[in-house]
Formats: structure tokens, C-alpha cells, sequence
């Protein structure tokens, strides 16, 4: 029998309250299943809703190949409950955030940027900056207790002898040095094996992140990430990603002609969901490729720098196990081409095998035992 291995890719929204998470979540995975009401802590539970990864290659396959269906690539959102200041010594909802945090691949930290006097902010005024050190400090604050906890065991284990247990104490040690100077784990120096071991510690500010701007319809088209990264004091290299709640509202009623025109109308190149699925994709070191056929025309997410055996595993676990080559026709060469048979006439098929590392749009068949 064989077994299922899509990559399962979870970000998980998080902001203080009426910040526009829920109203952002709606709008992402076209529903209405988080209440978007105005009072803190609507989202009591976390809301989960699936996305399809928009990517006009598929659409341009698709029109080549005429499948019976095309499948898109799929991130899982997490709507997570509001934070408030102090949370982390049980105020608001407490820590019952924590555990759902820890369960995403990534973070998105929704900052509100825009006002509004019909909807409150849980401070009584709109700073963005001063949301962002809240977020910030409460997940420190949460490792550090995390951190205290682990020490405390690791080190009735390593009066045992048990080596394993003397490095992690070095790792927690260090850690715990970090965000006493209120840095975030992420900026610990780790070497590859050091970093393995350091995500049994689920530290919540290990985890990548991005900052996710949700900000006026009138700024969206012409925001200054840069300018907005300044402002609230984002740590070097952190991705900042505009968003407009209504905009993404708007867009989730209209067809995708329709609603390219009205980005279009706009100024927008993408509308703010692709900006985030992009920016999450390069955060993560991630990347597409292909399978076309008449039966489907699918995208499969896998890692930069992944091999052909690793691609094929993406689709099933036997796959991988079996794997002996694959054809493999660049995007470009595919659509020029105009199909699959007119690029192997053209000599733009390759057979690869389990060393090739795969790129981003590459079309692929594979070949494999069973």
C-alpha cells in the first residue's frame, strides 16, 4: 500500500486582539469560520482553515495538458487566540496560545496599521511598534519559564552521566543567556547538529517568523515595507508583508479574471494572500515543482535544494524508497514548447537521476521500483 507524504505547511497568525486576525483569516481561506467581532478574544480556540497556493503556472499548464483537474499546493492557517500584555503570567486567555505556536512551521506577527475609531484597540491607541514588543516579549517570557523547566531536568539527568543530557544543558544554558538580554533563540549560534537538538526544546522564538502589516486599502498598493520595518523595530532581515483585510474580502467574492482587474485597478501586482505564501515559501527555504498530466495537473511543495528521490517522495513515501530516474522538463521549456512531447522532440526532456537537484517549476515523471 502506498503512503501519502505531502509536506504539511502550518503558519500560525498571531497578533493581540482586534489587530485584524480574524477578519485577515476569514479573508485568506474565504470563509467565515473565525468570528470577526469587536471585542478581544473572539477567537477563543484556534481556527484552521486550508489554503490553495495561488501560482499561475498551474493555470498555464493546465491550458497545455487540458487535465481532468488541477491541484494546487496547500498551507494550513492558523488563526491563533490574542495575545495580550502579560499573557504569559496567565492574563487574558493566559498561555493557552503556546502549545498551538508550537505546532506551526512559522509565524505570522498581524500588526494593526490602520485606523479605525468603530473598532477598539485592546492599548486605546493604534502603534504598531508597541504591539510588535508585546508579541515579542510575552513569547520570551514564555521560553524563559520553558527554558528554567528543561534545565532543571536535563540537570538531574546529567548527574547520572547521561553525555547527551550535558549537552543539551551547555545548549539550554545558552538559551537562557539569550533571552535574559531579551533576544529571541533564533539569534543563538548553533552548528547543524546543535540545531537538531535544540528543536526538541520547542522554544517558541526559534521558530521563523514574519511580520504581516494589515494596513488601509488606501496604503496597500503602495506600501513601504522598508519604512514600516524601521518603525517597529523588526530584527534585521525579517520579511514584512502588506495586507488589506478588505481587499483580500473583496477578492474572495470575484472570479480570478475579475479580480486580477480590480488589482489592477489598484496598483497591486498580487493581492496580499500571494505576498504572504511567497514570503513564507523563501522564509522556509521551499519550493514548487510539478506533475502534468491529463488525469492532473498538481504542484508539490518541497525544499530548495531537495534531490529527485526526495521530489518523488513528496507524492509517496514508496516512491523514494524505488526511485530509479526521472524526466524532467524545465517550466519555461514546457510552455514554449507547448507540451511534453513537443519538448522531448525538442531535446528539453533530460533523464536525471538521484543525485539531480531539483529546481523550482521543474515539470517531472518519475520512474520508480515497486
Amino acid at each position: 500500500m502506498l503512503t501519502i507524504a505531502t509536506m504539511n505547511l502550518k503558519i500560525g497568525i498571531v497578533g493581540l486582539p482586534n489587530v485584524g486576525k480574524s477578519t485577515l483569516f476569514n479573508a485568506l481561506t474565504k470563509s467565515a469560520k473565525a468570528e470577526a467581532a469587536n471585542f478581544p478574544f473572539c477567537t477563543i480556540e484556534p481556527n484552521v482553515g486550508l489554503v490553495a497556493v495561488p501560482d499561475k503556472r498551474l493555470g498555464k499548464l493546465a491550458e497545455i495538458v487540458k487535465p481532468a483537474k488541477v491541484q494546487h499546493s496547500i498551507v494550513e492557517f492558523v488563526d491563533i487566540a490574542g495575545l495580550v500584555e502579560g499573557a504569559s503570567k496567565g492574563e487574558g486567555l493566559g498561555n493557552k496560545f503556546l502549545s498551538h505556536i508550537r505546532e506551526c512551521n512559522a509565524i505570522a506577527h498581524v500588526l494593526r496599521d490602520f485606523e479605525n475609531d468603530d473598532i477598539h484597540h485592546v492599548s486605546g491607541k493604534v502603534d504598531p511598534g508597541q504591539d510588535f514588543g508585546v508579541i515579542l516579549t510575552e513569547l520570551i517570557l514564555a521560553d524563559l519559564e520553558s527554558v528554567d523547566r528543561q534545565i532543571e531536568r536535563v540537570s538531574r539527568k546529567g548527574k547520572t552521566g547521561d553525555k547527551e543530557a550535558k549537552l543539551d544543558l551547555d545548549l539550554l544554558m545558552r538559551f537562557k543567556a539569550a533571552l535574559e538580554s531579551e533576544k529571541l533563540a533564533n539569534t543563538v549560534e548553533l552548528t547543524e547538529e546543535e540545531a537538531l537538538r535544540a528543536r526538541l526544546f520547542q522554544l517558541l522564538t526559534s521558530k521563523k517568523f514574519l511580520i504581516v502589516a494589515n494596513t488601509s486599502e488606501e496604503k496597500f498598493a503602495d506600501f513601504d515595507a522598508e519604512a514600516f520595518a524601521k518603525k517597529v523595530n523588526a530584527p534585521e532581515g525579517v520579511p514584512v508583508v502588506p495586507i488589506c483585510a478588505q481587499i483580500e474580502a473583496e477578492l474572495a467574492s470575484l472570479t480570478d479574471e475579475e479580480a486580477h482587474e480590480f488589482l489592477e485597478s489598484i496598483g497591486a501586482k498580487n493581492s496580499g494572500l500571494e505576498n504572504l505564501i511567497q514570503a513564507c515559501f523563501s522564509l522556509l527555504g521551499l519550493q514548487s515543482y510539478f506533475t502534468a498530466g491529463v488525469t492532473e495537473v498538481r504542484a508539490w511543495t518541497i525544499r530548495v535544494g531537495d534531490t529527485a528521490p526526495k521530489a518523488a517522495g513528496a507524492i509517496h513515501t514508496d516512491f523514494e524508497k524505488g526511485f530509479i530516474k526521472a524526466d524532467v522538463i524545465a517550466y519555461e521549456d514546457f510552455v514554449s514548447a507547448g507540451g511534453e512531447a513537443a519538448a522531448k522532440e525538442k531535446g528539453k526532456m533530460r533523464l536525471e537521476g538521484k543525485t539531480y537537484v531539483v529546481k523550482d517549476g521543474d515539470v517531472m515523471h518519475f520512474k520508480f521500483n515497486n
